[in-house]
């Protein structure tokens, strides 16, 4: 079964921007991303999402899961849940897009956190 690829257009508009500030990701209270590189992506209507560059991640806080999902503007995406210096695990709080489709291919090598389970923090 072959799944639908979506151009973004006037309909729904896709803008993938340098945030141009310094973005700070904390997972219950602990920096869990840090970077002055991230990216803006807007999509439409939605709240705009910080996407950060994965060697900007700590690594080690990482665990990656079986979760999939499929955007037909963006491609699949994977996850990431974070685990906490006290042993915490916050499940899936990250999504990524390995192989995104060409509209957004800068995304490639980024990661998203979902902001009701993290703290993101962007500052001039």
């Amino acid at each position: 079964m072959s799944r639908p690829v979506l151009q973004p257009g006037a309909g729904h508009p896709i803008t993938v921007t340098p945030t141009g500030q310094h973005v700070t990701v904390r997972v219950n209270g602990e920096v869990v991303a840090d970077t002055d590189a991230a990216l803006t992506l807007q999509e439409a209507t939605l709240p705009a999402v910080q996407y950060i560059p994965i060697a900007d991640v700590k690594q080690e806080m990482l665990r990656r899961t079986d979760t999939a999902t499929y955007c037909p503007f963006k491609g699949d995406a994977s996850y990431y849940s974070v685990v906490t210096s006290a042993g915490d695990t916050v499940d899936d709080v990250i999504w990524t897009y390995q192989e995104p489709y060409p509209a957004v291919a800068d995304i490639a090598q980024h990661v998203a956190f979902y902001p009701d389970r993290a703290e993101i923090t962007v500052a001039g």
